[in-house]
C-alpha cells in the first residue's frame, strides 16, 4: 500500500495503513508542518472551537496531540471528551478527517514525549498560563526567565497540567481532489468485534 493513488485508496481494507502511506508522502512533499491539523472541541453547552495543533502520534489506538489541560481546549475536553480533527495537505490535494471520543495518554507516554522536546519548549510549558489573559509580552518573558532560573540545572519535570490526548476514531474519512469537483471520498467506521466498514461517499 506504499503507492496509494487517488483512485486506489477507495479500495483500502482499513484506514491505518492508508493514513500511514498518505502521512509519509505528506512528510516528504509538504514544505512545512505536514503534521498540522485543525482540532475541533466543544464546551459543555456544545459551542465549538477550532484551532491548529500538531499531530504527535498515530497508531491503531488513535491520534495524539499534547496541550495544557488548563487551556481552553483542555477545559473543553474535560467537560465534553470528544473531538474532531482535519489534516489538509494542499500540495497533495488530500485531506483526512477523524472524529471520536478522547482519552488522556498514559503518564509514561506524556513523560516520554515531554522529555523529547527542546529545553526552551519545556520551560515554556511551565511559564505559559495558556488561554488566560496576559497583561504584556514582558510578563510572559519574565515568567520564562523565572522558570529558566528555577530549572537551570538538571532535568525539567513535566508540569502536572500538561499532557497528551488521544482521539479514538469513530469515523475516519479520506478525501482526494479530482477534476471538476468530482472528488473521491471514502469513510471507515469501526465494527463490533473488530475490523472496519468502508463506504464511498458522493463528493
Amino acid at each position: 500500500m506504499d503507492e496509494l493513488t487517488a483512485g486506489d485508496f477507495t479500495q483500502a481494507d482499513e484506514p491505518y495503513s492508508l493514513f500511514e502511506a498518505w502521512f509519509a508522502e505528506a512528510a516528504d512533499k509538504e514544505p512545512e508542518d505536514p503534521n498540522a491539523m485543525a482540532l475541533a472541541t466543544a464546551d459543555g453547552s456544545g459551542l465549538p472551537n477550532v484551532r491548529m495543533v500538531l499531530l504527535k502520534g498515530h497508531d491503531p489506538r488513535g491520534f495524539v496531540f499534547y496541550t495544557n489541560t488548563e487551556s481552553q481546549k483542555g477545559e473543553e475536553l474535560a467537560a465534553n471528551p470528544q473531538a474532531a480533527l482535519c489534516m489538509h495537505w494542499k500540495s497533495l490535494r488530500r485531506q483526512v478527517r477523524v472524529r471520536g471520543a478522547v482519552e488522556r495518554v498514559s503518564d509514561a507516554e506524556a513523560d516520554a514525549y515531554y522529555a523529547s522536546r527542546p529545553r526552551q519548549s519545556r520551560i515554556g510549558a511551565w511559564a505559559s498560563r495558556q488561554s488566560r489573559p496576559l497583561e504584556s509580552r514582558f510578563a510572559l518573558e519574565k515568567a520564562v526567565a523565572t522558570n529558566a532560573a528555577k530549572f537551570a540545572v538538571g532535568e525539567i519535570p513535566r508540569p502536572p497540567h500538561w499532557t497528551g490526548f488521544r482521539i479514538l476514531p469513530a469515523r475516519i474519512e479520506f478525501w482526494a481532489d479530482r477534476p471538476f469537483r468530482l472528488h473521491d471520498r471514502v469513510v471507515f467506521t469501526p465494527q463490533e468485534g473488530g475490523g472496519w466498514a468502508r463506504q464511498r461517499l458522493y463528493p
